[in-house]
């Protein structure tokens, strides 16, 4: 069945939406909607924009001009020199920022123009534009060789050397996995028993000492960055004899699965999970289709998935679809489905005249539905997909916390309604009620209070990721407008080496590196004093500084190229021809990154499958992700016999780590996922074991700057 569907994806007309899975169903039912109108239109005595001040639903016409509320003497220290000073240094800072701006854009037009004069020319060139006119990443990966051979980065691979990982320990623990492979092999073929092999101690104590997340370097993506296409071959050697060490232990039929199964649980929390973060970005976020596209077509698309704003719906429609749903999803027709913005002048005009936002919530929530599947729970999603899906949320009252919503934190919380506020920017969206589904039915979720826009505080919400699923590698799809210009890798990024010097020097040579990272520290530097010292003012209620002192970047990023015209088509819809494009850049930008998320999800997906094997044992109950697993076709043949592991493992890491310490491991990414829904045992008894965390390092709590959640 699922290859007639996937032959189906393939034959379908691309521009067509008739081929789209539940293309005309309507997944909401009025009652629902009419339950959260009733939700968002609670008396003000009851519902509040945050706990301290009412909210007005509609904006009311009041005599005189209309104040804005003022700062309170405890925030400002208000005083003599505050008031005389204020704005004139705001005045200063507001001037300064505009030259550094210009000069940076200066600096980087420069930039462009020596990379393009001094080393796009020639053969160089041609082979360049034959990189990125590839439509698919085995014919993108085969250009990307050729550019390589031509540039001389194959003898770059084959030398072990290198400033930035320990090629002396890779070599080292490299041979010594290949001489206790054969002889564990040698001496298991020729009928030794497994107590009597000393070889398979050997082993396991080499896995447990180099399987943790960047073992030497490893994963530094420096490695990846001077080079089109792949690695160091040490390194690419060193990943793929761990990969294969891994699955004799898997296979081994003499070792008692209670044994096996704390050896996976030991390794998956030394080495930790990979996640795909969507940032928000209005229309740009459409660019996100061609990212999931391309991971997904390599079987690299990780299984918990986060979304901000406009990334959150595309993290919702991931969350909610199988990956054969996906791939007949993920083309230019479900523009068709795309009508957020359908509405003209004559329209959002007057409303936002009468509300304050352009966009009327019940119709997003009736849009944003059908990506959802209705009223989905973030449970219910990952019970149907395996995937766990994670969405920001700010809420209105400036003083809570963030929430990152997912099925720990509000497993019975519909998608739809965390979208809609995660994409609540003030003016453009309300803020709205997040609604939760009890007995089948929507009720207000948390006092009923309102949220907004995740992008205004945590676009890309590393800590919380990594506090829930111990999550260590992250991969940033970032089509923040804002943030765009300012991304400037001066030595290269992964699979997009330096353009001169065979990929050695500095973008723009070391003076034009220098002076744009001092321009763009400075402008850091003046965007914090404005914040820290309380000049801005605050539009809308709303404090904007976030949205350019966050962290926009993971382990690997990706930026999708966009064109000017995409400015002008920031609150629009894209036509199927738009969204084509879109995907396409979407993919291009992402086939540089996949050799190294492939290397990655290679360790993590064999540690996986070994957990998911065994976790049964002892009493110990699988959750839905790691029993659908079982399920699954293996991916890669074993290729070797058994090994013996030891039977005991601390539950702290040997740097004192102690951030797992539960019974099963259960969120976790794979590449073959079964398509049947498996319902859990018991929820509550596996939100208490995946909450088991803590961390050791005292400077994440004291970081002023992050974001609790």
């Amino acid at each position: 069945m699922s290859q007639q569907i996937a032959e189906k994806a393939v034959l379908q007309d691309p521009y067509d939406p008739v081929g789209l899975p539940d293309y005309d169903r309507e997944f909401i039912t009025p009652e629902e909607l009419h339950t959260f109108e009733k939700a968002l239109n609670v008396p003000e005595a009851f519902v509040a924009i945050n706990d301290w001040r009412p909210i007005n639903q509609r904006v009311r016409k009041t005599r005189g001009r209309r104040k804005n509320p003022k700062r309170s003497r405890d925030e400002t220290r208000e005083g003599v020199l505050y008031t005389l000073l204020k704005w004139p240094l705001l005045a200063f800072v507001l001037a300064w920022i505009a030259v550094l701006s210009c000069g940076y854009v200066l600096v980087r037009v420069y930039i462009v123009l020596y990379e393009q004069w001094v080393s796009w020319r020639g053969k160089r060139q041609q082979l360049r534009r034959a990189l990125w006119d590839q439509k698919d990443y085995p014919s993108w990966l085969s250009a990307a060789k050729a550019l390589d051979a031509y540039l001389g980065n194959d003898k770059w691979k084959e030398t072990d050397e290198y400033a930035y990982y320990d090629h002396l320990t890779i070599t080292k623990v490299l041979g010594q996995l290949k001489r206790a492979r054969y002889e564990t092999e040698r001496e298991l073929n020729s009928g030794t028993r497994a107590e009597e092999v000393p070889a398979i101690e050997e082993i396991r104590a080499l896995l447990e000492a180099c399987v943790k997340n960047n073992f030497a370097g490893v994963e530094n993506p420096r490695l990846y960055s001077e080079a089109y296409s792949g690695t160091k071959d040490l390194v690419q050697e060193y990943i793929d004899e761990v990969h294969t060490c891994i699955q004799l232990v898997r296979d081994c039929r003499e070792i008692d699965k209670e044994v096996k199964y704390q050896h996976f649980k030991h390794l998956d929390t030394n080495f930790g999970r990979t996640a795909l973060c969507l940032s928000g970005g209005a229309t740009f976020a459409y660019y996100h289709f061609g990212v999931v596209k391309a991971l997904l077509d390599e079987g690299a698309l990780p299984e918990i998935v986060t979304g901000t704003s406009g990334g959150s719906l595309i993290a919702g429609l991931v969350a909610t679809r199988s990956d054969e749903e996906l791939k007949q999803l993920l083309v230019p027709a479900l523009a068709h489905r795309i009508r957020a913005c359908s509405e003209g002048l004559t329209t959002w005009v007057p409303r936002w005249y009468r509300t304050g936002a352009r966009f009327d919530t019940l119709d997003w929530a009736r849009q944003c539905s059908w990506f959802c599947r209705g009223s989905t729970t973030f449970r219910e999603a990952y019970e149907r997909t395996g995937r766990i899906l994670n969405v920001s949320c700010v809420p209105s009252d400036p003083h809570s916390p963030t929430i990152l919503a997912n099925y720990l934190t509000c497993p019975d919380c519909v998608i739809w309604s965390a979208v809609l506020a995660s994409a609540a920017v003030p003016g453009i969206l309300n803020p709205v009620v997040l609604m939760v589904k009890r007995d089948g039915k929507l009720q207000p979720f948390s006092f009923g209070h309102k949220w907004k826009d995740g992008s205004l505080r945590t676009d890309i919400p590393i800590r919380a990721l990594n506090l829930h699923f111990n999550v260590n590698f992250t991969i940033v799809s970032q089509v923040n407008p804002h943030v765009n210009l300012f991304f400037f890798s001066s030595r290269g990024t992964v699979g997009r080496p330096v353009t001169h010097r065979k990929g050695r020097g500095w973008r723009g040579g070391f003076l034009g590196t220098a002076i744009e990272q001092y321009i763009k520290l400075d402008l850091n530097k003046w965007l914090r004093v404005l914040r820290h010292l309380e000049l801005l003012p605050r539009p809308l209620g709303q404090d904007w500084s976030e949205i350019w002192l966050q962290k926009f970047s993971g382990t690997v990023t990706i930026w999708p190229k966009s064109i000017p015209s995409d400015f002008f088509y920031l609150l629009s819809d894209p036509s199927p021809e738009r969204l084509a494009r879109m995907i396409n850049a979407g993919k291009q930008s992402t086939f540089p990154k996949i050799q190294f998320i492939k290397n990655r999800l290679k360790i993590e997906n064999a540690i996986m499958r070994g957990l998911q094997q065994y976790s049964s044992t002892g009493g110990r109950s699988l959750s839905p992700i790691l029993s659908r697993r079982m399920q699954a076709p293996e991916l890669e043949p074993a290729d070797a016999l058994s090994q013996r592991l030891d039977a005991s493992f601390p539950e702290r890491h040997e740097d004192g780590d102690s951030r797992y310490v539960d019974d099963s491991m259960s969120h976790s990414t794979g590449s073959s996922r079964p398509q049947t829904p498996t319902r859990r045992g018991s929820l509550m008894e596996e939100i208490r074991r995946q909450s088991a965390v803590f961390f050791d390092d005292p400077d994440i709590y004291r970081d002023e700057d992050a974001v609790v959640t």
